[in-house]
């Protein structure tokens, strides 16, 4: 019996005249994500694709799991293929979804016939191949509306495809389909959730993090390796940016007002952040805030932290509370990391009673003592760079 995946667009069904583009990237992306699982065929017609492998011996079970992170496919499922004969259809139908069909109380047929010169319509096949079902599985019952299974016969130009319930995809549109933008990640548990959100969008991300030695620690810097590691099982290949940022931390602690120190902090973090998007062809910046949460996410706080910055800043979970954005991170397997108890140099010199409503020009005259420019020079000149995934 051969088999094979069988992928659905979804939102990229809606693109047009460069639907094309964006076909040709999920369909290089998903190749990217099944590459050592040995060689898998993949083409596409209409709304599907067809993953198919080159050998009985490669993974199918593996491979459904992957294609499940594979931004831009919106449903996916493993199927049988055969011949287009109803008889062999029914043998296949029963043999194929046997153990799935014992499992269940009840089932509904839903025929798509594609080739309209296949004899029978979708009806007939429904009710035929559903008659075949209960007289092989007498303990099941049809139901229409709510089915334990349903079983899905594909009538296609290249063969009949038998599968049963469709898998829930990544959705969104390829990544790398849209740009790319670099993440702030902090090591908290919204930057991984913003950048994952972003490249559920199309873009391909980089992400830029803040060290501070002694004051951050090493266990610190490898939690935010991992959850890049874990990220790119979203969003494809990251490039992660190490910044050294000790100096300019205590030179902000040592000559500005203590209630502006978190602001200052953040408007170098955004400069920084800028020059090395700049100078990766990053278009946006990305960043895990949400109004209201901590005192340097007030509308005040982000207006003064934005009036920095060149380029866009890209903010997905802004009007999200917590409980939703823990949602998110649990799905994509970064919460348990994020909550590992590191702390990052957002904690460092952490003022007493912080400016929640922080004025731009008190800001931009409390920063006068700094040599802006050198040191963001200084930093940007020292960032490490790491590719990971």
């Amino acid at each position: 019996m051969k088999e094979m995946i069988l992928l659905k667009n979804g939102e990229i069904a809606l693109k047009g005249l460069n639907r094309a583009s964006f076909e040709d990237k999920l369909i290089k992306n998903a190749r990217r994500k099944l590459s050592d699982l040995g060689k898998f065929n993949i083409r596409k017609a209409q709304s599907t694709m067809y993953v198919e492998p080159t050998s009985d011996e490669q993974d199918l079970e593996e491979a459904v799991q992957r294609l499940r992170q594979v931004f831009g496919i919106a449903g996916l499922t493993r199927c049988a293929v055969v011949e287009k004969d109803f008889d062999i259809i029914c043998k296949t139908a029963a043999e194929y979804l046997a153990d799935q069909l014992e499992d269940s109380r009840t089932f509904k047929v839903n025929a798509k016939r594609a080739d309209k010169s296949f004899p029978m319509k979708s009806p007939q096949i429904c009710a035929d191949l559903g008659g075949y079902l209960l007289k092989n599985f007498p303990h099941l019952k049809v139901d229409v509306n709510k089915p334990d299974i349903e079983v899905v016969v594909e009538i296609r130009d290249f063969g009949a495809y038998i599968h049963a319930n469709q898998i829930v995809g990544a959705g969104g549109i390829p990544v790398g389909s849209g740009g790319k933008a670099m993440l702030l990640i902090s090591g908290g548990i919204d930057s991984p959730v913003a950048g994952t959100m972003m490249a559920k969008r199309g873009l391909q991300i980089e992400a830029i993090h803040f060290v501070s030695p002694p004051y951050t620690s090493e266990h610190a810097r490898q939690k935010v390796i991992t959850l890049t590691e874990k990220m790119s099982e979203w969003c494809g290949s990251i490039r992660l940016h190490i910044v050294p940022f000790t100096e300019i931390q205590e030179l902000i602690k040592d000559n500005c007002p203590e209630e502006l120190f978190t602001i200052i902090m953040r408007r170098f973090m955004m400069r920084i952040a800028v020059a090395a998007a700049e100078k990766a062809n990053c278009s946006a910046l990305v960043t895990g805030e949400s109004v209201g949460q901590v005192a340097s996410q007030t509308v005040q706080a982000i207006a003064c932290t934005d009036a920095v910055c060149t380029i866009p800043v890209l903010r997905p979970v802004i009007g999200m509370d917590k409980i939703e954005i823990v949602k998110i991170a649990r799905y994509i397997d970064t919460f348990e990391t994020s909550i590992l108890p590191y702390e990052d140099c957002c904690t460092v010199f952490t003022p007493r009673h912080p400016r929640t409503r922080p004025k731009l020009e008190d800001v931009i005259n409390a920063e006068k003592v700094l040599d802006i420019d050198a040191l963001v020079a200084k930093a940007t000149a020292g960032i490490e760079i790491m590719d990971i995934g």
